[in-house]
């Protein structure tokens, strides 16, 4: 794997609606720009990114967790890929093997991690899903926080996020299964 940049973004919500948080809600996105050792052919076996998933769940989450600062609520990762590659290539990276050491940098996470991919060149912007790390249907943790970068992805080149927040949304009045009622036993409620 080459890396030309990384990049932590720390976003805190203090205010929303009007109103003050009960506390802040931070989000933290850690980005990594690598190249794309399959730009501009087809190849039919995508081992060399599926490895790259794992180290990549492994260096981004362990530097996403370390901003963040405090325990892990919601986890979401993201990939936007030059126009030289194609999605393939992102879900190569997403979806193999970037989940176990993710989870393990986050200290758990019995939920899917929610994921986007997209093709796009530089500047182009991607909302990283999150949701509740433990059980998918906590309705006060589904989110997003947008990540983007003014020189990446280049044509040859993959932009992965991956994020993480210390709570909910700061006023969620929804309904639906909070943290407080969720069993945590099937990922799901």
């Amino acid at each position: 794997m080459r890396i030309r940049k990384l990049l932590t973004v720390i976003e805190e919500i203090v205010e929303d609606g009007g109103r003050p948080a009960a506390r802040p809600v931070r989000k933290v996105a850690a980005v990594a720009v690598i190249e794309n050792p399959f730009a501009g052919r087809f190849v039919e076996d995508l081992a060399e990114l599926i490895k790259t998933g794992e180290e990549l769940g492994d260096l981004l989450g362990r530097r996403a967790v370390a901003a963040l600062g405090a325990p892990v609520h919601s986890y979401g990762k993201a990939a936007v890929v030059g126009e030289n590659g194609e999605y393939e290539h992102a879900a190569a990276i997403l979806h193999p093997t970037l989940g176990t050491p993710f989870r393990a940098a986050v200290g758990g996470g019995k939920a899917i991690i929610p994921s986007a991919k997209k093709l796009g060149g530089p500047g182009a912007s991607i909302d990283v899903p999150l949701h509740y790390k433990d059980a998918a249907f906590v309705r006060t943790h589904f989110d997003a926080m947008e990540v983007r970068l003014a020189d990446a992805p280049r044509a040859n080149e993959i932009l992965v996020a991956l994020a993480v927040t210390d709570g909910g949304r700061p006023h969620p009045r929804v309904g639906g299964l909070a943290v407080a009622d969720a069993k945590k036993e099937d990922g799901l409620r």
